[in-house]
């Protein structure tokens, strides 16, 4: 007889995820043990592993977890205005918004991502890859007749549009939204500002 589904695994998967992302950014993913991670969630170790077989199916999990939910939200985010400086304010503001209370999850992502097998390592970098794209399909509309023949410019510009927006945490790790709005604009506007000097 198959083993049923309590009615509360999908709370307590997302409590270990949540938990699990914290105990790897605190300990170093190498130092980390399922044994900390199950004693940080108050449970056994027998009983983590009911929900994960192994320390890289649970980073897996939180780590596709996060960037699929992190893709999903950047990707379905349209331009809502013809201003170039609102347009990326507003895909920055998304970004930035969905960031909050995920500091654990996206600090482990560079390191946790290259100790996976290459499938899952596909898989993960395909949602950054996704963000990548959107972000810089916005840029093309933004300066085309400086980026579109300039596939380099294009990818350099975009990336580095990600590194101010990535290590925000780092100093303002508890910014509400309006404080990352604010930071999204002025972003936007260094961008605008710093592509059309591409030229």
């Amino acid at each position: 007889m198959a083993r049923t589904i309590a009615k509360d695994h999908g709370a307590k998967r997302d409590h270990i995820l949540k938990t699990a992302a914290q105990v790897f950014a605190d300990e170093g993913l190498s130092r980390a043990s399922m044994a900390q991670v199950a004693k940080a969630c108050g449970i056994s170790k027998a009983n983590i592993y009911h929900y994960y077989s192994s320390k890289d199916a649970l980073l897996f999990d939180i780590l596709d977890s996060y960037l699929r939910t992190l893709r999903d939200q950047t990707c379905e985010t349209t331009p809502v205005s013809t201003d170039a400086i609102e347009r990326l304010t507003n895909i920055l503001t998304v970004i930035l918004i969905a960031y909050k209370g995920m500091d654990a999850e996206h600090k482990i992502q560079t390191e946790g991502i290259a100790l996976l097998p290459l499938e899952q390592q596909k898989i993960l970098k395909g949602h950054q890859r996704d963000m990548v794209t959107h972000l810089s399909d916005i840029l093309l509309t933004i300066a085309p007749e400086i980026l579109q023949d300039d596939r380099a410019k294009l990818l350099g510009a975009t990336m580095s549009v990600f590194g101010m927006i990535n290590w925000f945490y780092m100093w303002n790790k508890d910014a509400d939204e309006a404080a990352r709005a604010d930071y999204a604009e002025l972003v936007a506007k260094l961008t605008i500002n710093g592509v059309q000097g591409l030229a």
